[in-house]
């Protein structure tokens, strides 16, 4: 059964009949936004970029987008670049899958955060979404939905960390601004 996020709930990332979760996929989805009566003939594509940020304390060790696939140490890998989106009512369009029990002991959160690299704001973006998957039997396990678009070109959107030897998940959601991983690394400082 998935639980569907707000904003700074946290989830433990143990399973239901206990043990611990082993690989995870955190999915991303979107569509563009299509307003007024020309809108199937002037809608842009959109280019949303998924990111995983691997922290050791507050300092950045390795980073997975769509230039680099694969973590240094292997235990997370994105599935490649999705330039359009379009999925946005439940398939994912980008995926970053993470083997917990593959992430070095000295990296304790692993951030992950959604960029428009095309510039549009999410309010040109709909049917946008981030969700947390047992990738071990596909089963859901929490949805974080981006709600009401607005004028920012990035958000924070979630992260798991280790919390009493396991694993947890944060939903952060919060605006931030920049077309790439770069730019928004001021704005993940604060959630370390």
């Amino acid at each position: 059964m998935s639980v569907n996020l707000a904003k700074g709930q946290q989830i433990s990332l143990t399973k239901s009949g206990g043990g611990e979760l082993t690989v995870v996929r955190m999915g991303l989805g979107w569509q563009a936004a299509r307003k007024g009566f020309f809108a199937r003939m002037t809608a842009r594509e959109i280019d949303l970029d998924a990111s995983a940020l691997l922290f050791a304390g507050k300092d950045a060790v390795d980073v997975v987008f769509f230039q680099h696939l694969i973590s240094d140490d292997g235990s997370v890998r994105h599935t490649g670049d999705n330039r359009v989106g379009g999925a946005g009512q439940g398939g994912d369009d980008e995926s970053i899958v993470v083997d917990l029990q593959r992430v070095p002991v000295h990296v304790d959160q692993i951030v992950f955060t959604v960029n428009s690299f095309t510039g549009q704001t999410f309010e040109e973006v709909e049917n946008a979404f981030c969700r947390l998957v047992d990738e071990t039997n596909g089963q859901e396990l929490a949805r974080y939905t981006l709600t009401g678009g607005g004028k920012h070109t990035a958000q924070i959107m979630a992260k798991v960390y280790r919390s009493d030897g396991g694993w947890q998940m944060s939903a952060i959601g919060t605006p931030a601004e920049g077309r790439t991983f770069q730019d928004l690394m001021p704005a993940v400082v604060p959630h370390l």
